[in-house]
């Protein structure tokens, strides 16, 4: 890919899959959510990410739309009580969060490379 001419979609989507948004096939993160210094393939550094508080808004943005949905239709839908309903929404809210934060991140990560933000 030339240096001057960035794909913002190929970059957010490997983003998304915690690769390299330069090259698609490095690691983006050293753990779950540790940003890893640079790639192991292609050297691109990864010093200049800001994710900050993004990842985790919009996390929550998403998760408490579902919880909202989920809540809605078990009571309107569904026999079960408060605390089944509580153990379940709050089951799929967790679950769903641990498994999204990472990949926004990803995502978010993908993006800065593309517009060239924060000196990447």
């Amino acid at each position: 890919m030339q240096d001057d001419q960035r794909q913002r979609k190929v970059a957010m989507r490997h983003g998304l899959r915690h690769r390299c948004p330069n090259c698609g096939e490095g690691r983006l993160f050293s753990s779950y959510l540790k940003v890893a210094p640079a790639c192991d393939v292609c050297g691109q550094s990864f010093t200049a990410q800001k994710a900050d508080d993004g990842p985790a808004y919009f996390t929550i943005l998403l998760m408490c739309h579902i919880a909202g949905f989920m809540l809605h239709f078990m009571i309107v839908y569904s026999d079960f009580g408060p605390m089944e309903t509580a153990l379940s929404i709050t089951a799929v809210v967790v679950a769903g969060s641990l498994m999204l934060l990472p990949r926004i991140k990803g995502l978010m990560i993908g993006w800065q490379w593309a517009d060239r933000l924060h000196g990447f």
